[in-house]
């Protein structure tokens, strides 16, 4: 069993918000999914985040730093006029969220453009979404992420998997309807358990062939239909790594738009000091091994490359993952046991 749920039910976070206004919030975003006209009428006064085949626009801070382009209606219709859209093209943009003040907040992706003359209006770039997530805040990267993922669904999901038929959207994007078979298609995330296994005094990093030189993760793996969150996190490790896990520990869970649109559900595990033989599946992993506590704490303070450019031979994920999450947990444990 998980010992510990913590962010299900996290008083805390909770009663740190001013319950009036993320109350508010929340149903006027409720109504802005379910009524079409009142989101239309929000279009009027929305934040837009502009993508170009699925790249997000960044643009660049007085400090040198980026941070991700929110255009207001008025300034996103004069830059679609420039570029000869008409300006009605707002509308095809879907709902993401809204911000403290409770400004309404929308995803348009912009591909069928011309991308350097975008750029040019809108004083930017269109940047990779893995690449843009090293040079921008954590918050705004969970909101790109969700726009980016949002945009995809809408892409692949045109037409109805009963009948063949187009499927067509409501205003806000929430969903989409085959009119022919009335069904109603939602969009989904896929579960994937990550996994930080530990020994007691070491834990276990992987790696993949498509991961960039010299990066160690957590051990991941989607759920297969059917397994509970603790069934898929055992036979992972088991498959992966050849290692069967004791006691488990729920840690959080994110959202990640990688390969599609995921739901991390990430978890520590142990196992028994004195079984500990790694044997990988090579079709899955390039290696797998274990790393000491002086490793990990020197990896969480590394930059991905070092001033000459090259990467380091040994590097974890950024802080915007939580795998990087799990392994700062995992570190801070180890500290305060050693005191």
């Amino acid at each position: 069993m998980l010992k510990s749920f913590k962010l299900f039910f996290n008083c805390n976070l909770v009663l740190s918000r001013s319950c009036s206004g993320y109350v508010s919030r929340t149903r006027y975003l409720m109504r802005l999914r379910e009524d079409d006209e009142a989101c239309r009428e929000a279009l009027r006064s929305g934040n837009f985040l502009l993508y170009h085949k699925l790249a997000p626009l960044l643009q660049k801070t007085n400090s040198g730093f980026y941070k991700l382009a929110c255009l207001k209606t008025s300034d996103l219709e004069h830059v679609l006029e420039k570029v000869g859209k008409d300006k009605h093209f707002v509308n095809e943009s879907f709902l993401l969220g809204c911000t403290d003040k409770s400004d309404p907040q929308f995803s348009l992706e912009v591909g069928d453009l011309d991308r350097s003359a975008l750029e040019q209006e809108c004083g930017g770039m269109f940047v990779d979404l893995r690449k843009a997530f090293f040079m921008i805040t954590g918050l705004e990267s969970a909101l790109v992420a969700k726009g980016q993922a949002l945009l995809r669904w809408h892409q692949t999901n045109g037409f109805c998997s009963a009948t063949g038929q187009p499927t067509v959207r409501n205003q806000s994007g929430s969903f989409r309807v085959c009119h022919s078979s009335g069904v109603t298609y939602y969009p989904k995330m896929a579960p994937v358990v990550i996994v930080l296994v530990s020994d007691g005094s070491r834990c276990l990093l992987a790696r993949q062939p498509m991961f960039p030189p010299g990066m160690y993760s957590a051990l991941s793996g989607f759920c297969d239909m059917g397994e509970s969150l603790e069934e898929a996190l055992h036979r992972e490790v088991a498959e992966e790594v050849g290692l069967e896990v004791e006691n488990l520990q729920y840690s959080g869970s994110q959202h990640w738009p990688f390969p599609q649109s995921s739901f991390m559900l990430a978890c520590h595990a142990t196992v028994n000091p004195d079984k500990t033989q790694v044997k990988i599946d090579t079709a899955e992993l390039e290696d797998a091994r274990w790393f000491t506590f002086e490793e990990i704490t020197e990896a969480l303070q590394k930059p991905p490359r070092n001033p000459k450019g090259e990467p380091p031979v040994f590097w974890v994920p950024p802080p915007y993952a939580i795998a990087n999450q799990i392994i700062q947990e995992w570190a801070n444990r180890q500290q305060l046991s050693r005191k």
